[in-house]
């Protein structure tokens, strides 16, 4: 037997929603849990391989500094999907937030976010890109207040910030390490 949500109560319907769900688990106990709601997701980390640089982007999390004081956190372009296709997703993401105009991706995967509280599932990529790709001012849509600062980063000292624990986004870091994984040429030091 497969446990059963037997109702939720909505606890805020904004831009997320915040959820109780009764479950009945198989053995009979009844739980309630949170969650929180708001659809699918994208990320993707845009690399030059001639040049051997990445575009991320870097930003005021209001929740990081809430519970770390970070003043920004270092991220490959990513956000809510708007889109039937996490690719067409991926690609406004990253022209919105870097400027660059994305041609072919690289699915990695799409995963569970944090699966213990939220519902959300991200489609993650790598895409290369040329310089002569970066054609927008990138910096984030205006009216959403995204102030973002776009960063070209050495793909030698990206690898060099996963090592060290200092790449502290779980996308970026995942797609870093997928991008090393996959194109290692792309870190030769020769």
């Amino acid at each position: 037997m497969a446990p059963i949500i037997r109702g939720t109560r909505i606890l805020h319907d904004g831009w997320s929603r915040f959820l109780v769900a009764e479950v009945t688990m198989p053995d009979g106990t009844r739980l309630a849990r949170e969650i929180e709601d708001h659809g699918r997701a994208v990320a993707v980390l845009p690399y030059d391989p001639v040049r051997r640089v990445a575009l991320l982007v870097e930003q005021f999390r209001p929740p990081a500094f809430y519970a770390a004081g970070a003043l920004s956190l270092l991220e490959a372009p990513a956000g809510l999907l708007d889109e039937a296709d996490p690719e067409e997703g991926a690609r406004r993401e990253a022209y919105e937030e870097t400027g660059v105009k994305l041609g072919i991706l690289e699915r990695v995967t799409c995963g569970w976010s944090m699966p213990g509280i939220s519902t959300e599932q991200m489609d993650l990529f790598l895409a290369p890109y040329a310089e002569a790709d970066r054609s927008g001012p990138g910096g984030g849509v205006a009216a959403e207040h995204e102030d973002i600062t776009v960063r070209e980063i050495p793909l030698a000292e990206l690898a060099a910030s996963s090592e060290s624990g200092d790449l502290t986004d779980m996308k970026t870091l995942l797609l870093v390490f997928a991008l090393r994984l996959r194109h290692p040429e792309l870190f030769d030091r020769g």
